[in-house]
């Protein structure tokens, strides 16, 4: 079994985990969904007019049904999640909306593809959702609001919805044309947002380079990097995979911000750690 495809998306979720850590280098306050929309824009139109430029892009070869398809369920994730957060807490948004997200994918897997979940990712999902719910655990008072956990799973919902569409576009695209395409139509979805957000925070030079960042490294080249591990795993497992990203978030949070976690959330980083291993290990074993 070829081994590339998950590391390709674990080095994804990793690049995910790194926006945390980079939004803290921001000077001045910035709204969650103005990065979101800024991202999405940065990350699809760079890449669209690099696609355009080297002439790899042929209009003819785009699913548009299930491009713009893949693009609102990416763009719905942004105000979901962000929303959710604001209403219920980082812990309880973050945990719901990630946790949720590899059941959904699962679920729609099942329905959508009549491809029934196994049970090396039934063991290794349980696993990462358990250490995902631990590592966030006393991290803030609870704070449980119904809207926001609804909002928590509807961005859950939207990943797990791209991840399963944009496997449509994958067959007829490769990667970087599908996440450029994908992704400037999502980013059509946002701009919007930015009318009725402050922006001041652009106006400092040092907050440009963290917003490239994010835009090119943390959004453009990792859903390259999650988009050719997708187009060859199954859509369940990669969504699985990008539990990754709380663990990367909480380790960069440890080393380069000085955080320190309970033991608790240390057994969390095991039990996600497990999770990946059981997932990655137990897919290769099962098709060796």
């Amino acid at each position: 079994m070829n081994f590339l495809p998950y590391i390709w998306v674990l080095l994804a979720a990793m690049l995910w985990g790194t926006t945390g850590t980079a939004q803290t280098f921001i000077d001045g306050s910035a709204h969650s969904l103005a990065l979101g929309a800024l991202r999405l824009s940065i990350g699809g139109f760079s890449l669209l007019a690099f696609i355009i430029w080297t002439k790899d892009l042929d209009v003819r070869t785009i699913p548009w049904r299930a491009a713009w398809l893949s693009a609102a369920t990416m763009a719905l994730f942004q105000p979901f999640f962000f929303s959710s957060v604001q209403l219920t807490g980082i812990a309880v948004g973050t945990v719901v909306a990630i946790g949720s997200a590899p059941v959904f994918s699962g679920v729609l897997e099942w329905l959508v593809m009549k491809r029934k979940p196994n049970r090396v990712w039934t063991i290794a999902t349980l696993c990462a959702i358990v250490g995902c719910v631990l590592l966030f655990a006393n991290k803030e008072s609870a704070t449980v609001d119904s809207l926001g956990i609804a909002l928590a799973l509807g961005a859950g919902l939207s990943f797990a919805a791209y991840a399963t569409v944009s496997k449509t576009v994958l067959k007829a695209m490769e990667a970087v044309p599908a996440v450029a395409v994908i992704f400037s139509l999502s980013a059509l979805f946002l701009l919007p947002f930015l009318l009725f957000l402050d922006l001041s925070f652009l106006a400092v030079p040092a907050n440009i380079s963290v917003i490239a960042y994010l835009g090119l490294a943390a959004t453009g080249l990792s859903y390259i990097l999650f988009s050719t591990g997708l187009k060859q795993i199954p859509s369940s497992s990669a969504v699985t995979l990008a539990l990754a990203e709380p663990l990367t978030a909480s380790l960069l949070g440890v080393f380069i911000v000085g955080e320190v976690l309970s033991g608790i959330a240390w057994a969390g980083v095991a039990l996600l750690l497990g999770g990946i291993i059981v997932l990655t290990l137990g897919k290769r074993k099962a098709v060796s």
